[in-house]
This record gives C-alpha cells, structure tokens and sequence, in this order.
C-alpha cells in the first residue's frame, strides 16, 4: 500500500483525516501509535516529530503532519 496514516485511537483531527480519505475512496493502512508521545517512535522515524496525524504518501513522495495541511494535500490530489 502506497499510502500510511499514523493516528492515536480516540484522536478528532486523525478522524477527521482518516474520514475524508475513506470518503475519496483513497486505499491506506492504517499505523495505531501509543498515547505517550514518548513512545511514538516510528512516528518520529518517519516524520522528525511524534505528534499525529501523519500521513506518509510513497505515490507521491510526501510524509506530513497536521490534519489541516494533510486535508488540503487530500483535496489537491484525489478530490
């Protein structure tokens, strides 16, 4: 799968990213991380920082964070 999203369980702005992606019909696996930021560390390897969301795009060749910009990212490139 060409397509990750690293989210926390229970975490709004990952729904929010995790909704308009299954609403674009946009295939991704999904990486569930721990609550402690101090253990997301696969988080951190792929992105430089532990908060999420975090989506990385092999396709494109994009890994990012904030649900706001990944939205924006989401539209501009399957919407």
């Amino acid at each position: 799968m060409s397509h990750t999203l690293y989210q926390l369980e229970g975490c709004p702005y990952c729904e929010k990213v995790a909704d308009r992606l299954d609403e674009l019909g946009v295939d991704y696996d999904s990486v569930w991380v721990e609550a402690l930021h101090s253990k997301r560390d696969e988080v951190k390897r792929v992105s430089g920082q532990r908060a999420v969301p975090v989506l990385v795009d092999e396709e494109r060749g994009v890994t990012m964070a904030e649900s706001d910009r990944i939205l924006e990212f989401v539209e501009r490139s399957y919407a």
